[in-house]
C-alpha cells in the first residue's frame, strides 16, 4: 500500500474543504470494500484518504412519501431494518445479494453509488427506483437523478470537491418487487442482474412497471421498450414473457474474460422472466390484501 495522509473530519463542512484541498488526489473512505483493495494493490495511489465515519450521514426516514437515506447506511441495515423493509423491499432483497456478511456489515450505499460498479446491486436498484442523490459541495447542494449519475464504467457526476449526502427513494408500498441475479460464485458480482418493480391498478392492469439491468453495459441501464409493453395490460404470463424478450433484444452487452455477450444477453431474458412473474406475484398479493 502506498503511504497516504490520513483525515478524518468530524463536520462535512471540514470533509468538502479537504476535498478542495486535495481534489482529485484524494479518496473518500466509507465502508473501504471498494478502496481499500483498491489500495493494496496500488490501484489507486492518493495523496490523502478522507474517512468521513465521523460525518451524521447514517440516518433512515420516511418523509413526504420519500424514503430518505443517508450516505453512511450499511448494507446491513438496508438488509435488516422494518423502516426499509415497509417502506422500499426492493432495497433490502438488492443489499442481500451483496457479497458477504462481513462486506454488508461495512459496506455502505453511498460507498457502492460511488465506486458505480457496472455489475453491482444498489446501482441497479436505485436506477430502478428512479432515486435522487443530494451531492454537496463548496457551492452548496445539487440533486441528481439516478439515470444521471452514472457517466460510465467506474464514473459518476460527482465533481472532485462533492460528496455524496443522501439518497432518495420513492416509498413503494403496494408494489410488487424482485431483483434476480446470476454469478460464478455466491457473493461475486453478478454476470448479470435484473431488478423489477410492477404496481396494478383496481381492475388489475399494470400502472406502473420498471425494469433495470446491471452487468449489461457501462453503467446500470432501464429497459423502456419492456415497461412501456407492460403499462397498461394484464401481466398475463404472455405479455410477461414478451416484455422480457423486448428487454433481452434492447440489450447490447460485450463479451469479457468470463462469458460472451451471447451469453450474457441469454442470461438477461431468463432472469427477467423470473423478476417479471415475482414481482407480478408479489403486486397480486398485495392487491388483494388491500382490497
Amino acid at each position: 500500500m502506498v503511504p497516504f495522509e490520513y483525515e478524518a473530519p468530524g463536520t462535512i463542512d471540514e470533509a468538502i474543504a479537504l476535498l478542495a484541498k486535495h481534489r482529485d488526489e484524494a479518496k473518500v473512505l466509507a465502508g473501504g470494500q471498494s478502496l481499500v483493495p483498491l489500495l493494496n494493490y496500488w490501484l489507486a495511489r492518493p495523496r490523502a484518504v478522507l474517512d468521513i465515519n465521523r460525518l451524521p450521514l447514517d440516518g433512515v426516514r420516511v418523509e413526504d412519501g420519500r424514503l430518505r437515506l443517508g450516505a453512511l447506511t450499511r448494507h446491513a441495515t438496508l438488509e435488516d431494518s422494518d423502516a426499509i423493509a415497509q417502506a422500499c423491499p426492493v432495497l433490502a432483497e438488492a443489499a442481500a445479494l451483496i457479497g458477504n456478511v462481513r462486506v454488508r456489515a461495512l459496506g455502505t450505499l453511498g460507498g457502492s453509488l460511488a465506486h458505480a460498479d457496472p455489475a453491482a446491486e444498489l446501482p441497479m436498484a436505485i436506477v430502478a427506483l428512479d432515486a435522487r442523490l443530494t451531492l454537496q459541495g463548496r457551492d452548496g447542494r445539487r440533486t441528481v437523478p439516478a439515470g444521471e449519475f452514472f457517466r460510465g464504467y467506474l464514473t459518476t457526476a460527482l465533481e472532485p470537491v462533492e460528496l455524496l449526502t443522501e439518497v432518495d427513494v420513492p416509498v413503494t408500498r403496494g408494489m410488487g418487487h424482485a431483483v434476480e441475479e446470476f454469478a460464478r460464485r455466491l457473493g461475486d458480482f453478478a454476470l448479470v442482474a435484473v431488478t423489477v418493480l410492477m404496481g396494478l391498478d383496481r381492475a388489475g392492469r399494470v400502472d406502473e412497471a420498471r425494469v433495470a439491468f446491471a452487468g449489461v453495459a457501462p453503467t446500470p441501464i432501464r429497459a423502456p421498450g419492456a415497461e412501456d409493453m407492460l403499462r397498461g395490460h394484464e401481466p398475463t404470463a404472455e405479455r410477461l414473457s414478451r416484455a422480457a424478450t423486448v428487454a433481452r433484444d434492447s440489450l447490447a452487452p460485450e463479451s469479457d474474460a468470463f462469458v460472451s455477450a451471447a451469453y450474457r444477453k441469454h442470461l438477461a431474458g431468463v432472469l427477467a422472466r423470473r423478476a417479471l412473474a415475482r414481482a407480478m406475484t408479489r403486486a397480486v398479493e398485495s392487491a388483494c390484501a388491500s382490497a
